[in-house]
């Protein structure tokens, strides 16, 4: 007996907007032999009074895996998940985490502290939180005279 994905409707067929749209970013290249060894990480992005937090979904990896760079108020985070292959009796029958290299850019607004910008790796999760600049002010009140 062999486990087996099991779907109702046709494999190429997506089942909503959103998995239409990861299957073209994430699939599709691999399937046609381009970039088989890279995947594009979830990232959550958080704002609050003080800071934005840029949350990475990239388990399975170590700290030094990780290169972050920033040129001209673009912060690009980076890196490689390798595959060890295992020398046991287990026999994959799918594998279906993502391996391989990824980089992720993002613009960062105008009102930030990039020489104040940290980064932290816990349970599964890159956590690079960018202060913001408190001395540029986002928001005025103009008095109308």
């Amino acid at each position: 007996m062999s486990l087996v994905r099991y779907s109702t409707l046709n494999d190429f067929v997506p089942t909503t907007f959103n998995n239409l749209i990861d299957r073209f970013f994430n699939e599709s290249l691999s399937r046609s032999g381009g970039s088989a060894y890279s995947f594009v990480p979830r990232v959550d992005i958080v704002e609050n009074a003080t800071a934005y937090e840029i949350h990475v979904a990239v388990p399975g990896m170590n700290k030094e895996d990780f290169k972050l760079d920033l040129n001209d108020n673009y912060l690009t985070v980076s890196g490689e998940r390798k595959f060890k292959k295992e020398q046991s009796d287990k026999n994959f029958h799918a594998i279906e985490t993502q391996y391989g290299t990824f980089s992720r850019s993002f613009a960062l607004p105008e009102h930030v502290d990039a020489s104040k910008i940290t980064a932290k790796y816990e349970n599964g999760i890159l956590e690079v939180v960018i202060p913001k600049d408190e001395k540029k002010t986002l928001k005025t009140t103009i008095k109308v005279n």
